[in-house]
This record gives C-alpha cells, structure tokens and sequence, in this order.
C-alpha cells in the first residue's frame, strides 16, 4: 500500500495535514473519531417498527435469537440488506427518470439550450426498444423513444424494455427464480413493501429481491441514464484530460462541480467559453477560467477525484465557487468554505445544504443560472485571502470509453471483440476485473484501488473502472497510458498495443457500471469463451465501497454472473446463513456471487482464484506468466 496514513495520494495527504494543522475538520477525522456502531455495521439491528429499534446482542451470557415481533436475525439481515439495495435504486433510478424527462422535453422543443447530439446513437436505442426508425425525424423519434423509456418507471406488467439486451442463457436463469423486474417504481415499492413488519420473513426470498429490484438498475435506470446522457451529450470516445488537484490554477477563477447531473456540467462548460465571460474574468485580474469536477470526468472535464477529496479542494483556498447537484456531496462543504472566501451553491430542489446560497437549476433557464453562477464565482476572485494548502500535482488521462467507441475503433484502429476474446482464449490477457465504487476514508482512501489496479495489471488483467474507481486511478496517474504500459504484463501490454487501448479503460461515472454489463454482452455476443455473461473470466471489485447505491450494483452485477468483492466490513456479517446464500447459493443459481473482504491482499487472492475456476471450467488455455 502507499506510505501515506489516511489517503492513498500524496496530494491528498499534504492537504489533510495542512488542513490539521490549523483545526479544519474533514471525513477523515470523522472517520477516526466516529465508530461504527457494532450490531448495526453487522446487519443486526432492527429499526422498521416503534417496538423496537431491536438489537441482536450476543454475549458470552445471552443470545438474542428474535426480535420483539419474532424476526430472527437471518430475516433482519437479509431484510436491512434488501432496504439497502432498493436505496441505491431509487438514487440512480431517479437520476435516469430526470434524463428520460430532459429527453422528452428538449424532443417536443420545450427546453432550448440542449439538443440531440448522437443521433447514431438514438437510432441503436429505438432498435433495440423495436421503433420504427426510417424516414424519422430525429425529434420525432427521440420523442418516440423518451415515452418508451419513461414506461420502464411506471411498468406494472411485463418486463423491463432492456432486458431484450440480457444474453439469453443469463435471462433464463432470471425466470427460473423469478428476478426479471417488471418496472423500476415498482421493484423498488414492493421491496419496501416486503420488508415491512410482518410481511417477507425468509432470507432466502429477500434476498433474491435485492438481486430483482437491483436488475431494475443494472439493467434499467442506470442504462437509461447512459444511454440518454449519449443521446443528449454524445457518446464518449477516447480523449486527453487531466486530473489532480493541480487542475486548479492560482490565476484562474476556479469553478468546483460536484455531483452527477450532465446537464449542469455541460451548461457550465458552454458560459465558461463565452468570450463576453472570459473578458469580464479578466477585468477582476483572473487569466482564465477553470471548472473541474469531482467524480465523473463529465464530457472531458478534468477532475480532482473521488468522493474523499471534494472537502480537500476547498482546503487550497484558491476555488472560488463550489457547484454542488445531488448525489454524494458532503454538507460540511459549508463549514470549510467558512475559513476561506468560497462561494458553495447548491442547485437541486431535492439536495440542499443548511446556510449556503441556492441557486435553482431549472432546465427552462439553464443558461442564466450558469452565467449567475459563473458571474459570482468570478466577482469572488479578487476576495482569496492567499490561505490554503496550493498542490500542482496533476496527471494525463485518457477517459472516454463505451462500447460504442471500442466499436468504433475498428478501421484505423485496431480493437475487435475477436481479437479481445481470442487473447482471453489464448492466455495473453487472464481476464477482465470491473475495478468500481467509491473510496471511503475508514481505509486507505483511494490507497486500495490504485494498489490493486497496479497489481493487476501486471498479472495480465484488462481493467474496466468507473466512479471513483477510475477517478483515483486518474489522480495517480494510471490512466494516462503510457505509464500503465509499463506495468501491464506482458501478454495484457502486448495486447492492448495490437488493440489501441490502454490496459485500464476508464467508462464513466456510477451510472455508467452499465457499460460494463454491455461491453460483457458483446463478448458473449461474440462467441468463443461462453454463451452467458456468468462463467466468463470476470470479476468486480469495489474496494472501498460505502454507498447504498454500490450495495445495488454489487447485486446486479452478481445476479448477471460475475463475483463481486466488496472491501471493508460486512453488513450481512451478523448472519452465516445470509452470507452463505450470497456466495454459494447465488453462485450455483446464477453463477455471481457477492463477497465482503476487508483484506485488500485476499482481495486480489480472490480475483485470481476466480478468474483461474472460470478459464478451467471453459476449458480456456491455462494462464502462464509471460507466455
């Protein structure tokens, strides 16, 4: 792991001594300071009813066996984590429906500002969702399209319109325990539902409901949200940014994003161009104006990382306004703006902070809120009090994969699915490891994911990362491809030189976990390893997690096949029978299955030891090292 005691970035650590030294709280003191509560970090405290909250307290002299209504501790498990799961849902699902609407309305020409940027891309969703596409005109069908997509939330029957994308074999494991979800709304109300007082009381079928409401996402809201977000924005393709808290310049007005909504990023991007902007910054003194953000590397916009780092970019003193949405943001963004001149703004109806400005991001009016915005960040230039910790460190990245752009990449270029999968046959690259979820300061913060992205990819292990995942690893300095070159194997960086990739390919922000479920379709759509998602050589890891929405994409991803690790404590830890059902009986049943481990060096034992079953168990060429 890196010599550093809190953060695994250099950066980041001189910025949370800096900050001590001079009394500033951040997430990782209270890390340190706050413990986790014993029975609730394991999963065994019940609080849905006023009989309790009832805690599942073991001691040497007494065993709780049930709680006040007679749940047993395997049902209260199981029950916290399917609450959990039908959470994060609702977080990313919401986030997609917002979209579909954005869709709708810029289609039927009621919101200017906005426009449909890949049509390619709208044509291949009315495909699959089995539109009519010749003659259209595109609003037309994007209209066609929104209304289709916007079922997906209200369904009441049937099933969702993408599970059409789901390899065939996968989608019949579904049926036969009954998890295909029906609509995204509706998963997630009778999740609610069924772990209610007195309702769902075997682990087993609640269980199996967290990997159905979590399919909702996996392969509903979260895949609406990126494909929209392709349709409105344009699709990704491979692109140079930069990361680091050196993104921010001391001569520059310096605009912080942070959250996940695309629309405001891309309208913020748009003023920062104006020419009539860019004078007015300069007559405050300012040579520029730089917007970075935390999380997403939203259409090539460079960011300052993940999760951890959003209270340590305000500790440099030279951002002006932090812009805040919804979705991951810490309200003590406040209490640090308090010791330095920065503006905090939040912009969504639904994601407010006690004693900051709110400044509503309407879609009606997108560009004059951006210009407010834009206009104060700049009138606050002048007022920087020259305090803060300033860090130049900054690194290339190359961001922007999809599987529309690995596509794409044929031709001149020179990746092909056939070639990925026949140096997955042939041994060359071992396999494929989703390295996703957030870093969380009760570790190593970021530490563990670019640990394990270096380790494996020397052991010939192709990388997809999203979140903050793929932010830590751009921070570091792993995305930029030269320098991951030179750790790959050498069968991966023999590969990936053939192919024109590079061995860590960056696909998005949290919603985009979907990528991988597609880009894992199209290897199994290929043919020549195995005819379903589960069995292939794939694992996921989120090493770091702490949201509820990674306890939803670790269940959908497990119920499509692939093993999951999630580092860190377990919330199912309390109950054997709870975590027995999510690695064996998960793994028998759909071939997934999802682990917690807090050792980040079992971890890595662990990816191998799947990794290695799955190539036996396809009869795949055995991995040798440089072979």
């Amino acid at each position: 792991m890196p010599d550093c005691r809190m953060s695994g970035n250099k950066a980041a650590e001189q910025i949370i001594q800096w900050g001590r030294s001079y009394w500033m709280e951040t997430c990782f003191d209270r890390a340190q300071a706050l413990k986790p509560c014993p029975s609730g970090a394991t999963g065994a405290c019940c609080r849905i009813c006023h009989m309790g909250p009832c805690r599942f307290v073991h001691s040497s002299e007494e065993r709780v066996e049930k709680g006040i209504c007679g749940a047993r501790l395997a049902t209260v498990v199981a029950r916290n984590f399917l609450r959990m799961a039908a959470a994060g849902v609702a977080a990313h699902s919401d986030h997609a429906r917002e979209l579909a609407i954005m869709l709708l309305r810029v289609a039927r020409g009621e919101i200017t500002g906005f426009d449909i940027r890949d049509t390619k891309k709208l044509h291949r969703m009315a495909g699959i969702l089995g539109i009519e596409v010749d003659g259209r005109d595109k609003y037309d069908l994007a209209e066609e399209v929104a209304e289709r997509l916007i079922e997906d939330f209200t369904r009441q029957w049937g099933i969702l319109n993408y599970i059409k994308r789901v390899p065939e074999k996968t989608r019949e494991r579904w049926e036969r325990w009954d998890i295909v979800p029906v609509g995204i709304d509706r998963e997630i109300a009778e999740a609610l539902h069924r772990t209610n007082i007195g309702v769902d009381h075997d682990p087993d079928t609640l269980l199996l409901g967290a990997l159905r409401v979590s399919l909702a996402d996996g392969w509903g809201g979260s895949m609406i949200a990126s494909d929209i977000t392709d349709i409105l924005f344009g699709t990704p393709n491979p692109d140079k940014s930069e990361a680091g808290f050196g993104i921010f310049r001391d001569d520059h007005v310096n605009l912080l994003v942070i959250g996940h909504n695309p629309a405001l990023t891309k309208t913020l991007m748009d003023v920062i161009s104006e020419p009539d902007i860019i004078e007015y910054a300069r007559s405050k003194g300012a040579q520029g104006i730089t917007l970075g953000d935390i999380f997403g590397m939203q259409q090539g916009v460079p960011t300052a990382g993940g999760f951890t780092n959003q209270e340590l970019c305000l500790i440099m003193g030279i951002i002006d306004a932090a812009v805040v949405d919804r979705q991951c943001i810490m309200p003590t963004l406040a209490d640090l703006a308090y010791n330095f001149h920065t503006k905090v703004i939040t912009t969504s109806r639904k994601a407010h902070i006690q004693g900051v400005l709110h400044m509503p991001f309407d879609l009606d009016k997108t560009g004059e809120t951006a210009r407010e915005i834009v206009t104060l960040a700049i009138d606050n230039y002048p007022n920087r009090t020259g305090m803060g910790e300033k860090v130049k460190d900054r690194a290339v990245v190359l961001s922007g994969f999809s599987l529309e752009s690995l596509e794409n990449m044929n031709g001149d270029m020179r990746f092909s699915f056939s070639h990925l999968n026949n140096a997955i046959a042939e041994g060359r690259i071992r396999g494929l490891v989703g390295l996703v979820g957030c870093d969380n300061p009760r570790v190593q913060a970021t530490g563990v994911h670019t640990c394990l992205a270096k380790e494996l990819v020397k052991d010939d292990l192709l990388i997809l990362t999203t979140e903050c995942g793929a932010a830590a690893c751009a921070v570091s300095g792993l995305l930029d491809p030269e320098n991951i070159l030179k750790e790959a194997g050498p069968g991966l960086r023999k590969t990936c030189e053939e192919m024109a990739i590079p061995p860590i390919l960056h696909l998005g922000g949290c919603n985009d976990n979907s990528r991988i479920l597609n880009i894992l379709s199209a290897i199994v759509s290929e043919g020549g390893l195995s005819d379903e998602i589960g069995g292939l050589p794939v694992v996921i890891i989120a090493p770091e997690w702490m949201a509820e929405k990674e306890i939803a994409v670790g269940c959908y991803f497990a119920a499509s096949g692939i093993p999951v690790i999630m580092g860190g404590t377990s919330p199912v830890e309390a109950s054997e029978d709870v975590a027995r059902i999510m690695t064996e009986i998960w793994y028998e049943r759909f071939k997934g299955a999802l682990h917690f481990e807090p050792d980040y060096e079992r971890m890595y034992d662990m990816v191998i030891e799947y990794i290695d079953r799955a190539r036996e168990e396809l009869n795949l060429k055995a991995y040798e090292f440089g072979a």
